[in-house]
């Protein structure tokens, strides 16, 4: 229930992507989620798990962030990361995920256990990219409440989130505190703002 990891992973809504290079090899891909401590990266590219490599990437089309890396694992085109970051690299990784939740960009997602409840926090947009975690959240795992008061931005597919949540009764949710569209409000079945 409570999150391994050491960093939260963002997620974003359209996926940002990424040039990289191992053993004279280069090339492109998809950037899955961020996280201080790594990334997860989608390619055709076969990359060596264990070797170190260069990555480059712009999460807000911005700051590009050129960082040194290596694989720690792979299945699949899915290849996870692991940053050997310095302090600078550390504080541009720091200021683009602030930065993407904030304009509801980049999306966070945990379920934690308060006084006996799993609560379900989701952070920046409720959007598309969370849909499978939301899901395994409210169904395999099982949520008494849902936490949205950190949602920046919400579109038609976070509210339809919202909208199967809500048809569990014994789920209570917090909506968000971001403006609300009366389009969404509606599918979420709540009042707009």
């Amino acid at each position: 229930m409570k999150e391994q990891r050491r960093h939260q992973r963002i997620r974003f809504n359209e996926q940002p992507l990424i040039r990289f290079g191992q053993a004279r090899n280069g090339g492109t891909g998809r950037l899955e989620n961020l996280s201080l401590g790594g990334l997860m990266v989608s390619t055709e590219l076969p990359l060596m798990v264990g070797e170190a490599f260069g990555c480059e990437f712009s999460v807000l089309g911005s700051i590009l962030i050129d960082i040194s890396a290596v694989i720690v694992g792979c299945v699949g085109n899915f290849y996870n990361v692991r940053f050997q970051v310095g302090p600078i690299n550390e504080l541009l990784l720091k200021s683009e995920i602030e930065g993407a939740l904030a304009c509801g960009k980049g999306s966070v997602l945990s379920v934690n256990e308060l006084q006996g409840q799993r609560v379900m926090r989701v952070a920046g947009g409720l959007n598309e990219s969370l849909r499978s975690d939301f899901m395994h959240a409210l169904i395999r795992v099982g949520v008494d409440a849902v936490d949205l008061s950190k949602v920046t931005d919400i579109d038609l597919a976070g509210a339809e989130l919202c909208r199967i949540a809500a048809q569990t009764d014994r789920i209570s949710i917090v909506p968000p505190s971001c403006h609300i569209s009366d389009e969404v409000a509606a599918i979420a079945g709540w009042k707009s703002a």
